[in-house]
């Protein structure tokens, strides 16, 4: 039997981060050996949203640089882990099986929301990685719906890793150093989701738009949150396995669903 692995939301920051000193880095460097090798990688990012669901099908997808304003070394790094057609045509099938219909996308790259933390995560760039596009429309219970449809690949050796960020309020990024303090109203958000996702309020975490502090304030739009609710699927509670800021306004969270 192939170990099972966990659900896991990343929130992975600028694409600088790779470059920078500060925790997250240091962290995502040792989670790649402490979960162990999966099989394949299914990444779920905030960087990629369609209408409906599309799976990368190439057999080696491009690495992606859609960002602009970063320091000139990012743009010539590559993430060049093969992709898996097979996989990719499972999740489909997994898809279809609740009711979700998807399409297959025979072009699309790696963006930073998955390479940049695989980069660190498994640098040797060799076990294969499909991308899951999100749905911002649709909303929370949507792709709650997404990551169950996901839950059997855990069986079979395949971790599921969905890459967004905890909180994302780029208005107030500007001006801040690495090392910044977060705001009162960065902090409230954070705790309520360290404190929902430990308790295992699913309800809660459905509804965040009301229940959570300063919820519109800290996403303005949806697209780095939703992410979240594809991993939450993986158990009712999840785990804090990280806790950081950079630049004051990001928190760094990492969550793990067993």
């Amino acid at each position: 039997m192939e170990k099972r692995f966990p659900s896991i939301f990343v929130s992975h920051g600028a694409p600088s981060m790779i470059i920078e000193d500060c925790p997250t880095r240091d962290f995502l460097r040792q989670l790649g050996k402490e979960i162990g090798r999966p099989k394949a990688i299914v990444s779920v990012s905030a960087h990629w949203t369609t209408a409906e669901p599309r799976v990368t099908m190439h057999p080696q997808p491009p690495t992606l640089y859609d960002f602009s304003g970063f320091p000139e070394e990012l743009y010539s790094l590559t993430y060049p882990a093969p992709g898996d057609p097979v996989l990719a045509k499972r999740v489909l099938t997994l898809l279809n099986n609740q009711g979700i219909t998807g399409e297959k996308d025979m072009s699309r790259g790696y963006d930073h929301g998955a390479w940049a933390p695989l980069m660190l995560m498994y640098p040797e760039a060799d076990i294969p990685v499909i991308q899951l596009s999100i749905q911002p429309h649709k909303g929370t219970e949507y792709h709650m719906a997404l990551g169950k449809a996901l839950q059997p690949l855990r069986d079979d050796g395949v971790l599921i890793i969905a890459s967004g960020s905890a909180t994302h309020n780029l208005r107030d990024f500007f001006g801040r150093s690495i090392d910044s303090q977060p705001p009162e109203y960065v902090k409230e958000f954070a705790d309520w989701l360290k404190h929902s996702v430990s308790e295992g309020a699913t309800d809660e975490l459905l509804d965040y738009v009301n229940k959570g502090p300063h919820a519109i304030r800290n996403h303005s739009t949806p697209e780095h949150f939703l992410p979240l609710y594809v991993a939450m699927a993986g158990a009712e509670k999840g785990t804090v396995i990280h806790d950081a800021y950079t630049y004051g306004v990001i928190s760094m969270m990492v969550l793990s669903w067993q």
